[in-house]
């Protein structure tokens, strides 16, 4: 029972953070657009939103309606920034979110609860059918982190992936 309430009372905060943010794109919405004005850079355990001047490289990945990205694996050093091109392939909305596996797998469920829910992060690119996205991101901490889709049912059907931060020396 205690942890039924903690699960329901860390949904409901995370429901009323994303309200009160003043997050402006919502699932479903393929014509909204990244927010202008500076880049929220906050650390998180993965690493920090990056800066565009200091891109060390791209990687581009491509998204697609069996529920895949490719490449599903990727090696960086850690301190490295990356310019992450979002392609989808599909015909559907998709979408890359970086993160542990423990915060994406609790996203992930409260995308099930709450499908239209706005968000809107510089770990994450929402990615229309056709279109093409991108996260700037700097690893400054090694570690193995995951990327995946948490469209409704899409996380749930495997469309996930690995970045391992190799330390630097």
């Amino acid at each position: 029972m205690k942890k039924m309430t903690s699960s329901l009372l860390a949904t409901l905060m995370a429901t009323l953070i994303a309200g009160a943010s003043g997050i402006a794109a919502a699932h479903g919405d393929e014509t909204h657009a990244k927010k202008s004005g500076p880049v929220k850079k906050e650390q998180k355990e993965w690493g920090i939103a990056g800066d565009a001047k200091a891109v060390n490289r791209t990687i581009t990945f491509t998204m697609t309606d069996n529920m895949r990205f490719t490449p599903d694996k990727i090696d960086v050093k850690q301190g490295e920034t990356i310019r992450f091109v979002i392609k989808n392939g599909g015909q559907t909305l998709h979408e890359m979110v970086i993160g542990t596996p423990k915060d994406l797998e609790a996203h992930a469920a409260l995308m099930m609860k709450f499908p239209t829910m706005a968000h809107e992060e510089p770990y994450m690119a929402h990615v229309g059918p056709g279109k093409t996205g991108e996260i700037i991101w700097t690893f400054n901490k090694p570690g193995t982190f995951d990327f995946a889709c948490l469209i409704a049912g899409h996380y749930q059907a495997g469309m996930t992936g690995k970045v391992t931060v190799v330390a630097s020396r």
